[in-house]
């Protein structure tokens, strides 16, 4: 598989792609939620415009929930490497050339661009991240024309007749960085290139420039936008507080939620500003108290941490101390490795990228080894199996293991701090309590 013929069907990408696919979906995120799915028809010439906010997890996001063989494109310099560019097009993706990569580099776009007649024609679909690069906020930047420039030329060059569309994708992660998070992926109604030719025909720019605000503006609606750039930190921390309980829920996905929330201060704003910024203060002030007297706002939800329900949670974690243990395999050799190396890479958005690679490469050396190591050391061969099998599964375990002992502990010494009557405690307390009531009342 080369640039040649990278629309082509491929059988070591389905399988490669099948493997890979597993480590993310089931092992790397906790749960992914995939809304919108009826939008995509196969038989459609389709274009997909994700937001791009965690690096090459923007990509993964919609490879893994896309039953097709999409072709991507992405930036010419990480081609320099004839072995990474061999790699690169093996996974369907093709290089964008820029002037930063020289002028006359620009003249080989020209053969890029027939290659992606010949990917949109193929029905694969073409993933284009219309940011441009990528920034962790939760917002939608300027988008570039470069998207719409592709639709309408790939579209006039074949008279017109492909009726592309373009179908807008929402990425939102619950952590950019960390391990067993929720992705939710929503894929948006698509847009018509064809309700722009005529305009196209007339004025190409003006055209380039009603399409691509019509993309934005679809684009936001399926993602978490926070226009605000003073009181950014503020609504980030307030959709934690407020919506940070509805993370798993598949019926009405956290990302709804925020951005109704976020809906609801944007017009608080303009109807009462004072109380739009008590509500923008209360945020900051309880996630600076929670986190100096490391506690968490589930534990501040709770109006009782009954000393019987954390008790008989102390002994049923010790009862399965030993399957902790073991999970410890699992989770010391495919989070604690790659760890050590995402702190040498600054750029924050690219960790969960790296942990991802370097998990999902240790996985697919390290688990063949676990087996023969299993098969030597217990008999018979199905008990070996079981305790194969076992690694991963009791890893995953590990990791819940951990997060329930942190909030057992954290029932602990909230018990303590109210017995004490901490004042900190209590005027956090109080203060969180007056911002779940202000929330409310919107």
């Amino acid at each position: 598989m080369g640039r040649n013929n990278i629309e082509k069907f491929s059988g070591r990408y389905l399988v490669l792609k099948k493997l890979i696919g597993f480590w993310h979906n089931k092992i790397y995120y906790r749960k992914v939620i995939v809304i919108g799915r009826e939008n995509i028809n196969p038989d459609d010439h389709l274009i997909y415009a994700p937001n791009h906010q965690n690096a090459l997890m923007d990509a993964l996001a919609v490879l893994f929930t896309h039953k097709g063989q999409p072709v991507f494109l992405a930036r010419a310099d990480i081609f320099k490497r004839r072995i990474i560019a061999s790699i690169l097009y093996f996974m369907k993706i093709l290089p964008v050339y820029r002037i930063r990569d020289g002028f006359s580099s620009l003249k080989s776009n020209d053969e890029i661009f027939h290659k992606t007649i010949d990917v949109i024609k193929n029905k694969n679909g073409l993933v284009i991240l219309p940011e441009g690069d990528h920034a962790g906020f939760r917002r939608l930047r300027q988008l570039k024309k470069g998207i719409c420039r592709i639709a309408f030329q790939a579209d006039e060059a074949t008279g017109f007749n492909l009726k592309i569309k373009i179908i807008p994708v929402g990425l939102d992660f619950t952590s950019y960085t960390r391990f067993r998070q929720v992705l939710t992926v929503v894929y948006g109604k698509p847009i018509e290139v064809s309700e722009f030719h005529q305009l196209y025909r007339e004025n190409p720019e003006r055209a380039l420039t009603e399409l691509r605000n019509r993309l934005s503006a679809e684009m936001k609606r399926l993602i978490v936008h926070i226009e605000s750039v003073e009181d950014y930190e503020a609504i980030d921390e307030l959709r934690a507080i407020i919506n940070g309980k509805y993370s798993d829920d598949i019926q009405n996905p956290k990302l709804f939620r925020d951005r109704q929330l976020i809906d609801k201060l944007n017009n608080l704003k303009v109807s009462d500003l004072m109380k739009y910024n008590r509500i923008c203060s209360l945020s900051l002030e309880i996630k600076n108290k929670t986190d100096a007297l490391n506690l968490t706002y589930r534990l501040l939800e709770k109006r009782k941490n009954p000393l019987g329900w954390l008790i008989a949670g102390a002994a049923g974690l010790a009862a399965t101390f030993p399957l902790w243990l073991f999970g410890n395999i699992f989770t010391l050799t495919f989070l604690t490795i790659p760890d050590t190396q995402i702190r040498k890479i600054k750029d924050l958005q690219f960790h969960s990228s790296i942990r991802f690679g370097i998990s999902f490469v240790l996985a697919l050396i390290l688990f063949p080894i676990y087996l023969v190591i299993c098969l030597l050391l217990f008999s018979p061969w199905w008990l070996a199996l079981i305790i194969f099998l076992g690694i991963p599964l009791t890893g995953l375990f590990a990791w819940n293991y951990n997060l329930i002992f942190r909030r057992i502990l954290g029932g602990f010494r909230v018990r303590k701090l109210k017995k004490h009557n901490h004042k900190d405690y209590l005027l956090l307390k109080n203060k969180f309590d007056d911002l779940i009531t202000l929330v409310a009342e919107l």
